[in-house]
């Protein structure tokens, strides 16, 4: 049954295209990444990565990018080529630059790069809400923490290092989570209409969820179609603001089908030469920009 309603319509086809990714040959998903390959020299090769692909597999997962890097490297290079090797990890919903190595060797540079905070990372959001102030930091440790309700579940959540005293309203400085770890993430309003906002963000760090943790919990501004961090006690689909709802021509019920706004945008690798790579926006972040009028100022 085909739903008549176009918004539907579009969100039908994205969950089919991410069901669609699960149930094909390994040598097909590995063809479709090669269409999106967006860089290669001697050393790496940067794919744009598609919504709803994990990169790592799991219970229920049939395909994964890790998995077909061997079939990837041979359509890329020839048939004797070395597998290809992961350099860092998107989620399954986040699209964009993709970083992957030709050899163990790079793959462990990239990483230590990655590791010691060199590597600079611009990703775009769809946010609820309007971020106050319109630029700034979220430094705000962050822990998994395990959700009691009917339906016991683990999230990220934030740590802080301070809170504010309730009878006389002075911050004090509390003990610290062994287990947070320090989280850091800039960001910067890039447009604002239909009560959402287009967010830059810059992860200094790279803890677990950061940036969909530091935008919902830190800032009040969860990300459009994040579902997991716009609620804390339940999983439930996100609830959102009429005009946004009106906008996107949408029933709130509808609405757990919205897929994560969030794309990784820009990668400047310092290698020998180094490189600056940027994915464009997949089509459905595209579109979901025009129908809320968020009109971001031509670079």
């Amino acid at each position: 049954q085909i739903p008549k309603d176009p918004a539907q319509q579009w969100l039908r086809e994205l969950a089919a295209l991410s069901q669609h990714l699960q149930r094909v040959h390994p040598n097909v998903l590995a063809k479709i990444l090669k269409q999106r390959t967006v860089y290669q020299n001697e050393e790496i090769v940067v794919i744009n990565k598609p919504y709803g692909l994990p990169v790592h597999g799991g219970p229920g997962i049939k395909n994964c990018i890790a998995d077909v890097l061997p079939i990837l490297a041979k359509m890329l290079e020839n048939m004797k080529a070395e597998p290809l090797h992961l350099c860092h990890r998107l989620d399954k919903e986040t699209t964009g630059v993709m970083v992957l190595a030709r050899s163990k060797e790079a793959a462990e540079n990239i990483r230590l790069l990655f590791k010691t905070r060199q590597v600079e990372k611009i990703y775009w959001a769809i946010v609820l809400g309007d971020p106050d102030p319109a630029e700034g930091i979220v430094e705000i440790p962050i822990v998994e923490k395990e959700v009691q309700s009917h339906q016991s579940h683990y999230k990220m959540t934030l740590a802080p290092n301070y809170r504010m005293c309730p009878e006389d309203g002075k911050v004090v400085k509390m003990r610290k989570n062994r287990n947070a770890e320090s989280a850091v993430t800039r960001y910067r309003r890039l447009a604002g209409a239909s009560a959402c906002s287009l967010l830059e963000l810059q992860p200094i760090t790279g803890v677990k969820h950061q940036i969909r943790v530091h935008l919902a919990y830190g800032l009040g501004c969860p990300i459009l179609g994040d579902h997991k961090y716009s609620h804390w006690s339940k999983l439930a689909p996100q609830k959102l603001p009429e005009l946004t709802l009106r906008r996107l021509k949408l029933e709130q019920s509808k609405a757990r089908h919205l897929p994560l706004h969030l794309h990784a945008h820009r990668l400047c690798l310092p290698l020998r030469q180094p490189i600056d790579l940027v994915c464009k926006l997949p089509l459905f972040f595209q579109k979901t920009l025009r129908k809320l009028e968020l009109d971001i100022a031509k670079d």
